[in-house]
């Protein structure tokens, strides 16, 4: 069941004397702006590790199937794989993220983003390796190589800014830039020069576009 406000067990944060609109929105790495949806996929960060990057992937269960139970499932470690045919390769896979975008622009938060959510694998970003160290993983409900919806990139704009605001993001790039060899998400069909535009003026750093 979804919940709007974050799982009892974190507690409430100490006030550290961050400005207002930081302590009205997060709670102890939980965004109040989304739904809440506890995985149990989640661990700590190194310690002292500062995070630094947003990680843009895309998901759909069955691939190209929209809406429905199946992505919440997977990552709170209760999906049937019996359920559908493509869902036997998911079988004892353990794997979250910190956000989900569907389609019609609802957030639904997993893990809190001050532990390590389980979505990036195996990744290595300009010499840095063990991407999910010092990352958000945020996947949008899509499939990759195809297009995204407006509300999808307001959502994320909105998402991305507040994150921002929380924490030294320097970098925003896609699955498929740190693990090549394995991703192909977002694709090309998510459109970074929108990020690019909305960033300009943020010096963030974005993957090399073809």
């Amino acid at each position: 069941m979804l919940r709007q406000t974050p799982p009892k067990e974190l507690g409430r944060p100490q006030d550290d004397g961050g400005s207002l609109m930081r302590r009205a929105v997060w709670n102890q790495g939980w965004w109040l702006h989304a739904k809440h949806c506890a995985s149990p996929h989640h661990g700590p960060r190194p310690e002292g590790q500062s995070i630094d990057m947003v990680v843009i992937h895309s998901i759909s269960l069955p691939a190209g199937v929209y809406g429905g139970g199946y992505i919440r499932q997977l990552f709170l470690n209760r999906l049937n794989t019996s359920a559908h045919s493509e869902f036997e390769a998911l079988q004892g896979l353990q794997v979250s993220a910190h956000f989900l975008i569907r389609r019609n622009g609802l957030i639904i938060q997993f893990v809190s983003c001050e532990r390590r959510a389980w979505h990036a694998g195996r990744s290595v970003w300009q010499g840095r390796s063990n991407c999910n160290d010092f990352s958000i993983g945020i996947e949008l409900e899509g499939l990759e190589g195809l297009r995204f919806e407006r509300p999808q990139y307001q959502a994320l704009l909105k998402l991305i800014r507040s994150i921002r605001r929380h924490h030294p993001i320097a970098h925003i790039v896609g699955h498929e830039h740190i693990a090549p060899d394995r991703k192909r998400d977002p694709g090309p069909g998510f459109d970074w020069s929108l990020l690019c535009r909305e960033f300009k003026s943020a010096h963030l750093s974005f993957p090399e576009m073809p």
